[in-house]
C-alpha cells in the first residue's frame, strides 16, 4: 500500500466540494464564523478561536468589538476589563495579555495595520503558523493551509498524510495538494470536522467513506463505526 492515499489526493477537489456541501446542510458553525468587519477583527477572532468553540468565539468577539474598534482601542482598554470581556474563551487571561502586546506592536511598528506576509505575522504575539495561515487564506484569499485539530485529524484519517503534529501535516499537504486548493482546505475540513468527521466520526453519514482509509481499515477489522 502507498504511504498516502493517492485516490484521495487525485480527488481532493471532489472531497472539498462534498465536505462543504454536507457541512452546509448541517449548518456548521465555521460558516457563521466567517463574518467580520475588517482585518483586525478577523485576526482577533482567529486568535481567540484557538481551543475554543466557534460559538463562544463569535459571542466573545462581538462583545469585544462593541467596546473597541481597532488596535488603538485595544491598547486603551484596561487589562482587567479586557480579561472580563474574553472570559469564556480558552486561556482568556493569556490571550488578553498577548492581544494587548499585539496591538502595541501594530501601532508602533505598522501604523495600526496588519502585515500581510507570513514571516512577519508569525513574529507577532499570539500568532502561530495556523493563525497566520488561516488569516491569510480567509481574509486575503492567499494560498495558505491553516492546520488545526480538524485538518490534522481528518487528513490522517483519510490517508492524505501520516503525521504526528499539525506542523508536519501542513508541510505534507503542501507537498501533495495543488496550490489552487490550499486556501479551501481549512474551511472545508473544519466544517466537516464540526459536523460529520468528529472525534468520534459519523462514518455512516460520510459521503467519501469509500475512499477513506480509516473507514476501510475499520470495516476490514469488523469494528462498528
Amino acid at each position: 500500500m502507498s504511504p498516502i492515499n493517492q485516490e484521495a489526493v487525485r480527488n481532493i477537489d471532489k472531497i472539498i466540494r462534498i465536505f462543504l456541501r454536507e457541512a452546509k446542510k448541517r449548518n456548521a458553525p465555521v460558516f457563521r464564523f466567517e463574518s467580520f468587519n475588517n482585518e483586525f477583527e478577523a485576526l482577533v477572532k482567529i486568535i481567540l478561536s484557538s481551543r475554543t468553540r466557534d460559538e463562544k468565539t463569535m459571542e466573545t468577539t462581538e462583545k469585544l468589538f462593541k467596546r473597541i474598534k481597532d488596535p488603538r482601542g485595544l491598547i486603551e482598554i484596561n487589562q482587567k476589563e479586557l480579561e472580563e470581556l474574553l472570559r469564556g474563551v480558552a486561556f482568556y487571561r493569556e490571550k488578553a495579555r498577548k492581544l494587548k502586546k499585539l496591538a502595541e506592536i501594530l501601532v508602533e511598528r505598522y501604523n495600526g495595520k496588519i502585515p500581510r506576509e507570513f514571516k512577519e505575522l508569525v513574529k507577532l504575539p499570539g500568532i502561530g503558523r495556523k493563525t497566520a495561515n488561516v488569516f491569510l487564506a480567509s481574509f486575503h484569499k492567499k494560498q495558505a493551509i491553516g492546520v488545526d485539530i480538524h485538518v490534522h485529524r481528518i487528513s490522517n484519517r483519510i490517508g492524505l498524510v501520516r503525521t504526528n503534529k499539525p506542523e508536519e501535516t501542513e508541510k505534507e499537504l503542501q507537498g501533495i495538494i495543488p496550490k489552487r486548493y490550499w486556501n479551501k482546505i481549512n474551511k472545508a475540513f473544519v466544517a466537516y470536522g464540526q459536523t460529520i468527521c468528529k472525534a468520534k466520526p459519523k462514518c455512516n453519514e460520510c459521503k467519501i467513506r469509500e475512499m477513506c482509509w480509516y473507514y476501510r481499515e475499520n470495516m476490514n477489522s469488523g469494528e462498528r463505526i
